[in-house]
């Protein structure tokens, strides 16, 4: 496993991350979209916050579940909490230091179906498309 360092612009949310980072994820959601971020998916067992959780600032919406964390100084959005997978984050690569983000394949996830909670709606999400 690989360990990477991440931060946010300024430096004050830093974070590390062990895994092999295989492929890359662009989600289609209103925020994710927004937010520009081109992200990876690490269990939490591989991930660890190096800044004090109080210089972390948390975004939610929609059904509340996934947490999205920015730094409330710089602004950069520098990893979430899934809503699908509860034990793992999806961590925004372009804040890893030294990790070249074309050396990966990215898939588009579909997460505008998840924007909306409707009467009815699957709880799991879909998974990412097929790559195009």
């Amino acid at each position: 496993m690989t360990v990477y360092q991440g931060s946010c612009h300024c430096g004050r949310v830093r974070f590390e991350i062990e895994t092999e980072i295989d492929r890359l994820t662009r989600c289609d959601c209103s925020l994710c979209r927004k937010k520009n971020a081109l992200m990876t998916e690490v269990h939490e067992s591989g991930f660890r916050l190096l800044s004090e959780p109080a210089d972390v600032s948390e975004y939610r919406w929609n059904t509340g579940v996934a947490r999205h964390f920015f730094c409330p100084v710089c602004g950069i959005y520098t990893f979430h909490k899934k809503r699908s997978k509860p034990d793992h984050y999806g961590v925004n690569v372009m804040c890893l230091d030294g990790f070249d983000p074309f050396s990966v394949p990215v898939d588009a996830a579909v997460g505008r179906q998840m924007s909306v909670r409707k009467d009815g709606a699957r709880p799991e999400w879909p998974g990412p498309r097929d790559r195009a």
